[in-house]
């Protein structure tokens, strides 16, 4: 019998196994000093384009204030235990009506993290007989939340409705056949990656023709999108044809947990049967005031939404007039698309970061295929027009090295962080 820990050390995975030479700087990187667009990072101050700070209120005065007073009112203890067995307060139902109400759903359920809350929900509602049908992109947690599904799942083309709907035809024959079970579709408000909406109001317009309901993971539209901020099914005017609306506080929110809403009975039934939440300690009473007004402050500050997406559009614009592919997003988010091998790449970021001072998570092969350099921009209501002008210059400049073929080298020097231990 072999030590089921011998296969680990042996193959710690394709992200894994550069850890030796990436721990520290590409890979659990330490950014330092207060949250906000220029931070500290091995000694050198970074405009910062990796944080999910949509709005400004990681470091907002008000929140701080609030965050504060609670934690010293309160301490992160309480209240003790699941929710359901004793970890309940008023504070926590409130937040919960509230977001309710901002989404126009009837009920709402508080979720300790997004990731574990989305994948627990999906194991929650689908049974055996039950078929989901999702995006090809989906979030990763949706993905695990599948791999706990016992039943049928077929998978749509990214954003292709025909496809889609060749899935639903499919999830229908199956239905029928068994005589037995329901239709689930989930797909995201907007793509983390790419950026761009998913086609809400598409899918939705497919209930005249099959029988499902439609859950969306709206992470990154919650906040950044429509007219109050309300999300993706607000923005594209088809909120009340969402069945379950799910998003994090991770993202606009600045904070930590997620919910879901959607009708009374449905989260009534998650409530007492999401097995992530019935057995795991309820959300610390700081983090729930705090939320409580980083959501006051979503709905009556609307001057922070508009700041984001000045600063998003003067981004994506200036990207644009100077050649470069961002894709088709609609959103803040802003892919910049490459080519190049994994070392141009790794030797680009190490340029952009020593020599620019610009801090930009990329992505590369094998989350990507070869070939392709991908670097994710997340513009917030924080960055100043010299941090977009400074990172316009940065990558023109780094672009040009790049084609000119500069960050062909052939070994990529040892950048982990020698104190991580």
């Amino acid at each position: 019998m072999a030590d089921i820990f011998e296969k680990l050390v042996k193959n710690y995975g394709p992200l894994g196994k550069h850890r030796e030479r990436a721990h520290g700087y590409f890979a659990f990187p330490k950014l330092e000093g207060e949250i906000s667009s220029r931070m500290i990072f091995r000694g050198k101050e970074m405009i910062v384009w990796s944080l999910n700070n949509y709005l400004g209120l990681a470091n907002h005065p008000e929140i701080r204030k609030v965050d504060a007073e609670a934690s010293a009112k309160y301490g992160l203890a309480l209240p003790m235990g699941a929710r359901m067995m004793s970890g309940n307060s008023v504070h926590h139902e409130q937040l919960e009506a509230e977001l309710a109400a901002f989404e126009s759903k009837e009920d709402a359920i508080l979720m300790n993290f997004g990731y574990q809350g989305i994948m627990s929900a999906i194991d929650a509602i689908c049974g055996r007989h039950d078929v989901i049908v999702y995006d090809a992109e989906s979030h990763a947690c949706i993905i695990d939340g599948l791999r706990l599904h016992p039943g049928h799942r077929y998978v749509f083309k990214h954003n292709d409705i025909e496809d889609c709907d060749k899935q639903l035809e499919r999830a229908t024959a199956l239905i029928e056949k068994q005589k037995a079970g329901g239709i689930l579709v989930i797909t995201e408000g907007v793509f983390g990656m790419a950026g761009d909406q998913g086609k809400l109001k598409e899918i939705a317009e497919l209930k005249s023709k099959y029988d499902f309901r439609l859950m969306v993971d709206d992470a990154h539209g919650f906040g950044t999108l429509g007219k109050s901020g309300a999300g993706a099914g607000e923005e594209q005017d088809c909120q009340d044809a969402i069945d379950l609306y799910f998003s994090t506080f991770a993202k606009s929110m600045a904070s930590i947990g997620a919910f879901m809403a959607g009708p009374k009975a449905i989260i009534d039934f998650i409530r007492y049967n999401i097995r992530s939440q019935i057995f795991a300690k309820s959300l610390p009473m700081p983090i729930v005031i705090g939320n409580l007004k980083r959501l006051d402050m979503l709905k009556t500050n609307p001057e922070l939404k508009e700041k984001l997406w000045s600063n998003a559009l003067k981004l994506q614009n200036g990207l644009k007039d100077r050649g470069f592919d961002i894709g088709s997003t609609n959103t803040p988010v802003t892919p910049v698309y490459m080519k190049g091998g994994v070392e141009e790449a790794t030797a680009m970021c190490m340029d952009l970061r020593e020599n620019y001072h610009v801090f930009a998570s990329i992505v590369v092969y094998p989350v990507i295929p070869k070939g392709h350099i991908i670097y994710r921009l997340i513009p917030s209501a924080g960055h100043t027009d010299a941090d977009i002008e400074q990172t316009l210059i940065a990558f023109s400049e780094t672009k040009a090295k790049l084609d000119a073929g500069v960050y062909q080298v052939a070994e990529i020097p040892d950048m982990a962080d020698t104190t991580a231990n």
